[in-house]
């Protein structure tokens, strides 16, 4: 898993009537037709297809994503409960192979919120009013936003500087970039010692050979 320090890049608004849109589920992150493979890369063409994507197939121009300006985000601002419904795992996969590392939020669904740890992205709560102000400026003519975990600090295109809250544990594993298999490996050393002095303590419990 990559590491998460720092980011400076274009934010985009996920917005309905210049509303932050609330309740995206993980069938609208990617919708259920492009989970059919195991592989992390090329998720980004399902990311958000019904919104991005005109019935007649054709990209629709006034989706945020599709617009020059944000095809590039690396954050993405969003209304409450986002990643809500099934605990499909392609949708923080997606939303990385789209190069976004980080999402801002009133609320998160717990299984998403979850998933985005262990796949490298960093899902921040903030107030609504707080994600709408953001949004606005995103909006705006400068949507530059410098996002630092080291001092949860977030700073907007106008100067301010907002903090956020995390959790300890889960901010070294994403400074670190480690998944639960990377800090598992972390304490290789100290599993061997406990598996060594297991084997002597209690022999009866080692694998005999056939």
């Amino acid at each position: 898993m990559k590491a998460f320090t720092s980011l400076t890049t274009t934010a985009a608004a996920l917005t309905d009537n210049d509303r932050l849109m609330a309740n995206v589920d993980t069938d609208m992150i990617i919708p259920k037709q492009f989970l059919k493979t195991t592989e992390r890369e090329g998720l980004s063409q399902g990311l958000f297809f019904e919104l991005k994507t005109k019935a007649d197939g054709t990209p629709d121009p006034d989706f945020v994503l599709n617009r020059p300006a944000f095809q590039s985000a690396g954050i993405l601002i969003a209304g409450e409960n986002f990643g809500c419904g099934s605990s499909r795992e392609h949708a923080p996969w997606a939303l990385l192979d789209q190069g976004i590392t980080c999402v801002i939020a009133p609320s998160f669904a717990d299984i998403f919120h979850n998933n985005c740890f262990k796949n490298g992205i960093l899902p921040i709560t903030l107030p609504h009013e707080t994600c709408a102000a953001m949004a606005e400026q995103a909006g705006g003519a400068n949507h530059r936003f410098t996002v630092d975990l080291e001092s949860q600090t977030i700073t907007t295109p106008d100067g301010e500087t907002i903090g956020f809250d995390i959790d300890a544990g889960r901010k070294g594993s994403l400074l670190e970039g480690l998944d639960d298999i990377g800090q598992t490996l972390n304490a290789a050393s100290a599993i061997e010692t406990y598996e060594a002095g297991r084997k002597l303590s209690m022999p009866w419990l080692a694998p005999t050979k056939a």
